[in-house]
């Protein structure tokens, strides 16, 4: 039992790891399918180009918005900002809704990132589209002290119906294979550099130490575990109390239920502060001493802006 403790501490200790593992097969899975069944290079210059482009490119759009979509974090801050556009600067402070905004981006970029990587070191999709460029520079640059027919076939070497001899097809195809691969470990390096950076500057600009932020994680996770739990908890027994009165025909039992405006305080983006030992916007509510104890009693929908209101 203990040795299934400690695998299952190292595993949770890890998991964000292990995601990002899970999400790199995932695109290097993702993009062979693209490449073997689906993608299919017209070749000729008039279509390579943004057909390529779009193979390459699309995916990535795809996957940041699907990455700032399950964004939990974007949803808390941007709710209700169109009726109250202060929430996304409390308080004055629109430097760090900035800086919860660019880590949101930030992590939404991981997977259209790994995409890109992976698609320019295969080099199908690159090849297809800088082959179908008209481009004068380009042009030269691939066929330079070559014949007329090289550039004329530049967009069927993808393909094997280029007129091309062999050993001129293959030369081209491995030198855009290779400007694909070069460009792929570029954004790699340059990805890796800005995340190194990042997190140096961010650690070296942390207002905490680097035990009391691991805690201040652990405990923000095991916070919205027990805030799941509780809430299902609590919401089954509002269903039932409702359901009782309304099969028995008999008025509900008084049911404290926290106010709007608990709910909009708890439901902000926190950022840790030095002059408040409080580690989540839930325990900055339930310690301040002025917090407001009246309970809803009858919600009541709004017709103007449409919240439940006490």
């Amino acid at each position: 039992m203990d040795n299934f403790q400690t695998v299952l501490r190292f595993f949770m200790n890890q998991k964000s790891t292990i995601g990002y593992s899970f999400m790199a097969l995932l695109t290097i899975g993702g993009e062979r399918v693209f490449s073997v069944i689906s993608f299919q290079c017209p070749c000729n210059h008039d279509q390579n180009f943004a057909y390529g482009l779009t193979f390459l490119l699309g995916p990535a759009a795809v996957l940041l918005v699907f990455g700032l979509f399950f964004s939990s974090k974007l949803w808390r801050l941007y709710t209700g900002c169109c009726l109250n556009p202060v929430k996304l600067c409390p308080r004055g402070n629109c430097l760090s809704c900035l800086r919860v905004f660019m880590s949101i981006f930030s992590k939404a970029c991981v997977a259209p990132i790994m995409w890109l990587c992976v698609a320019l070191l295969n080099g199908t999709f690159y090849e297809c589209a800088v082959s179908g460029l008209d481009d004068n520079l380009v042009v030269d640059l691939f066929c330079k002290n070559k014949t007329v027919k090289c550039q004329q076939e530049l967009a069927r070497v993808p393909c094997d119906r280029s007129k091309l001899s062999n050993d001129e097809r293959m030369e081209l195809l491995l030198m855009l294979r290779a400007q694909s691969q070069i460009l792929g470990w570029w954004i790699i390096i340059i990805a890796a550099t800005v995340g190194l950076l990042g997190t140096c500057c961010t650690n070296c600009r942390s207002k905490v130490s680097f035990l009391q932020h691991t805690f201040w994680k652990n405990y923000m996770e095991k916070e919205k575990e027990c805030f799941d739990t509780f809430a299902v908890e609590y919401a089954t027994k509002l269903a039932e109390r409702n359901l009782r009165s309304f099969f028995e025909k008999k008025d509900p039992e008084p049911f404290p239920f926290p106010n709007h405006r608990a709910w909009e305080e708890i439901s902000a983006v926190y950022t840790f502060s030095r002059s408040e030992q409080c580690y989540s916007t839930l325990q900055q509510y339930v310690e301040k001493t002025d917090r407001d104890l009246t309970w809803e009693k009858r919600p009541v929908r709004d017709s103007e802006v449409g919240i439940e209101m006490s």
